[in-house]
């Protein structure tokens, strides 16, 4: 297939301050996600990152593919495959955007595509879990937005396979959460896995 890319691994990511520089030029809400949403928080670099995540809700995807489309090239990665966005088409189920400047250069960040109903976000692996929109960011005294952290550990946390560099996450910044940040990610855990799981005698 012609639009396929399989380089999977190549990647150069932007900077915070680069992203940043993209994304406030577009008029959608969007944020910093993944690890380095934790270390935006917690003010400093705590460890490598391979690349560099952004959310966006998913009812504002194509203003925000109108935007970008214009500079980059966005491919959706589906399934273990790397597929052209194509102009116009609404993305129902992809949560995942790559990018890079062109079809031969490395990957630079990646976008996800958040789950929303009216006002309130609704997490796509256990649709119990909500929180207004308007309450999934924090900003960075330079007013870089980025995700929660008890939202963005949930997303760590609730994965299929929690990867060693997310429980080294969660260490980090457990000691940092507040008690209202404990107790939602807390609840939010045992409604996604009432079998138990391991985060939740920490917390």
């Amino acid at each position: 297939m012609v639009n396929l890319r399989t380089d999977i691994y190549n990647w150069m990511s932007l900077t915070i301050p680069e992203i940043n520089d993209i994304f406030s030029k577009i008029p959608i809400q969007w944020c910093i996600a993944g690890g380095w949403a934790l270390d935006l928080h917690l003010g400093k670099q705590t460890r490598e990152h391979s690349d560099v995540d952004i959310a966006i809700t998913r009812e504002q995807q194509l203003l925000a593919y109108r935007y970008l489309s214009q500079d980059w090239v966005l491919y959706k990665a589906e399934k273990g495959k790397l597929t052209l966005w194509q102009d116009q088409e609404y993305l129902h189920t992809t949560n995942d955007i790559w990018v890079s400047r062109s079809k031969d250069t490395p990957f630079v960040f990646q976008m996800m595509l958040l789950n929303t109903e009216g006002t309130s976000w609704i997490y796509n692996r256990n649709h119990l879990i909500t929180r207004p929109v308007d309450e999934l960011f924090l900003k960075t005294k330079e007013e870089i937005p980025y995700m929660r952290p008890e939202i963005q550990l949930l997303y760590k946390g609730g994965a299929s396979q929690v990867r060693e560099k997310d429980y080294l996450d969660f260490q980090t910044v457990l000691p940092f959460l507040s008690p209202k940040e404990m107790a939602w990610l807390k609840s939010s855990l045992n409604l996604q896995f009432p079998e138990g799981h391991d985060w939740i005698t920490c917390l």
